[in-house]
């Protein structure tokens, strides 16, 4: 069905883009990289006995219910005053409680179709919320009791992405359940009608002109509504026990549609941006899951889930910057995704997870810049208060994650600053949020990222310029959106043949990963992105770790009838000098010897994309790409062999 008939609605095509991913392309290789399916987490991992009756008795009777109990409070108090990073982390959220209580209050304000309110709603409410509890100190409870009750009464829902109405759900239920038995009846009573409005809403196959595709989703959405819609329901079960087990066993049966894309490694396949979204509203329904019915159902137990962590860990490279395929910013390991982790940390025990020394610098850094907290600040305290050590493993050096959109890591022993980092892509394009970066690396020495990835571009300013609009969430083959420089094959280290863009629906596996004996290397078959136009028969690309210092990238490709030219390319911010065989690169004082090994007779080639090609692409400072095409009239149709080295001081 051709796209151009539904170019007048945003929400078909993002539907498209979403709600079918993954392809049958990505399908088709679920077998050969070990994932397994939602229905066999459900059948084999998960249970779901959530009725009405049986929630009458199993949950929590007393309130609070969700996490912060009065036993769990009561001990927070306690670490509050003898923990040196508790009571750090409290101090922080005590004193932004007294700045949120000078802010103007929040209003339903759409940005697109997002509600910024939803967000910030709960990080309000809830650290209000955590506040009053530990303090007592009424004031919180009164701007805690005026934003609920503005908020609850917000208007205009249909027009929200049900992400907002997720999250300000989730945002009500941790204000009504934490501090319900000091807010006014009024106040109540309007929060939990907001609450089962919501609930309702979710019911429905359609929700004004949107459709609730999120329900069965394969993405972020999928975790993001039904953890904040089964906050509500945990919240509101006592009235409505009914809609609530509807809610609570659909958000059971169908977590796990999401879930299977960790396993089998925990390379989350929206990148480790989105990890933190989907992840974060993950682990708080499993926690309010366990504090008031006693049970996760075991979706923590899901395969790959666990491993998350280690993965999100090993996305971040020795400058502290994160491998920043698909749609992911290159910030590292922030207060809050340092704030997941606690969980990761208090479920299994190891240290790994909690490094508590550069914690307390991140809480100390963001009360001298003033920054606000993370919206889940008061659960990562409470996790963060919970943990106890009983292991510490080590980071591996190198690692590779299988799965919807494989990845490989390799990092020095030591990862100190200067080491050696590699971060290598495989998968797909037609992954959510993905783009076309297949081969794509990044590469780190001596401080410096040599090899970068462009990383995100903020969705609204796409979305409203009438150049792109609706069509950055069309992935199909011909769609506007792989013109854009964060999203598009050419401006990625990667392959581009024939000046042509990838196959959308292509997946690349890793084929290979030796690390027991120099040198280290990792394999993928790249042979399916590039069967779009038939560009080459075969492609598979080699990346070897020879010493500390130098990187050699092979490409061993066939070319086919169609193939004009084959063209590698390393996207790069460094001042670049081409050489008889190759180039040097020089930045920040460091620098890098770029050698063509085979062919010898190729040249090196720099294209600067700053500014970038179109006026409303992503502006990178010294942005440029380094070029080495190999002609139509050198390739034939045998087996060639592009090999090039990076070279460090």
């Amino acid at each position: 069905m051709a796209l151009k008939k539904f170019a007048g609605s945003y929400w078909v095509l993002l539907f498209l883009l979403i709600c079918l991913s993954p392809t049958s392309a990505l399908l088709a290789q679920k077998k050969s990289q070990n994932v397994v399916s939602a229905s066999w987490i459900r059948k084999n991992i998960t249970v779901n006995p959530v009725t009405a009756s049986w929630l009458k008795v199993h949950l929590k009777k007393n309130r609070p219910r969700l996490l912060l109990t009065e036993k769990r409070a009561q001990q927070l108090e306690k670490k509050i005053k003898h923990d040196k990073l508790i009571g750090t982390y409290y101090s922080y959220l005590h004193h932004y409680a007294d700045k949120i209580c000078t802010k103007p209050l929040l209003k339903m304000h759409l940005v697109g179709p997002r509600l910024p309110a939803s967000g910030e709603a709960a990080r309000r409410i809830s650290i209000l919320a955590l506040a009053y509890r530990i303090g007592g100190n009424k004031k919180y409870l009164d701007r805690l009791n005026r934003t609920l009750y503005d908020v609850s009464n917000f208007s205009g829902w249909d027009s929200v992405q049900f992400l907002g109405v997720a999250t300000m759900s989730y945002a009500i239920a941790i204000g009504v359940d934490w501090a319900g038995n000091s807010l006014p009846d009024s106040t109540i009573q309007s929060a939990r009608s907001a609450l089962r409005q919501h609930l309702l809403s979710s019911l429905k196959s359609k929700r004004g002109k949107k459709s609730n595709w999120w329900i069965t989703a394969h993405n972020n959405w999928n975790q993001v509504c039904h953890s904040g819609l089964s906050t509500a329901a945990l919240v509101i079960a006592d009235q409505y026990p009914k809609l609530a087990a509807t809610i609570i066993h659909r958000a059971v049966k169908d977590l796990p549609l999401e879930l299977e894309e960790y396993s089998p490694d925990g390379a989350y396949p929206e990148g480790p941006s989105y990890w933190g979204y989907g992840t974060s509203f993950n682990i708080a329904a499993n926690s309010f899951f366990e504090s008031a019915l006693g049970t996760d159902f075991n979706l923590s137990k899901a395969p790959g889930f666990i491993k998350s962590a280690t993965y999100r860990m090993e996305s971040v490279a020795p400058s502290g910057k994160s491998f920043n395929y698909s749609d992911a910013s290159s910030g590292g390991l922030g207060l809050s995704t340092r704030g997941d982790l606690a969980w990761f940390a208090q479920k299994t025990g190891n240290g790994m997870y909690l490094n508590k020394k550069k914690y307390l610098a991140l809480i100390h850094e963001a009360v001298k810049h003033k920054k606000a907290p993370p919206m889940f600040a008061p659960l990562q305290l409470i996790w963060l208060s919970e943990f106890k050590r009983k292991k510490s493993t080590k980071l591996p050096v190198y690692w590779k994650g299988e799965g919807y959109n494989p990845i490989a890591i390799f990092r020095a022993e030591s990862n100190e600053h200067t080491g050696f980092y590699l971060g290598v892509k495989g998968g797909s394009a037609s992954v959510n949020h993905g783009n076309m970066d297949v081969g794509s690396f990044i590469f780190e020495l001596n401080g410096v990222r040599w090899s970068i990835d462009p990383g995100t571009h903020n969705y609204h300013d796409l979305e409203t310029n009438k150049h792109i609009g609706e069509a950055l969430w069309d992935e199909s083959q011909d769609s506007p959106r792989w013109s854009l420089l964060t999203k598009g094959n050419r401006f990625h280290s990667t392959l581009t043949v024939n000046g042509e863009r990838h196959n959308v629906k292509g997946f690349a596996p890793i084929t290979a990963f030796h690390t027991d004996s120099q040198p280290e290397t990792v394999t993928l078959d790249l042979s399916s992105t590039f069967h779009y136009k038939n560009q080459l028969n075969k492609e598979i690309r080699t990346f070897r770790k020879i010493n500390g210092k130098t990187l050699q990238i092979e490409d061993d490709f066939t070319p086919s009838d169609s193939t004009k030219k084959v063209t590698w390319q390393m996207m790069t911010r460094a001042a670049v000098t081409t050489t008889p065989h190759g180039a040097i690169l020089k930045q920040d004082g460091k620098k890098l010897l770029l050698k063509i090994i085979r062919p010898d007779s190729l040249n090196v080639s720099v294209v600067s994309l700053n500014p970038p090609p179109l006026s409303y692409d992503k502006k990178i400072k010294s942005l440029k790409r380094i070029d080495i095409t190999i002609p139509y009239y050198m390739l034939g149709h045998k087996q060639q062999k592009l090999i090039v080295q990076l070279e460090g001081d």
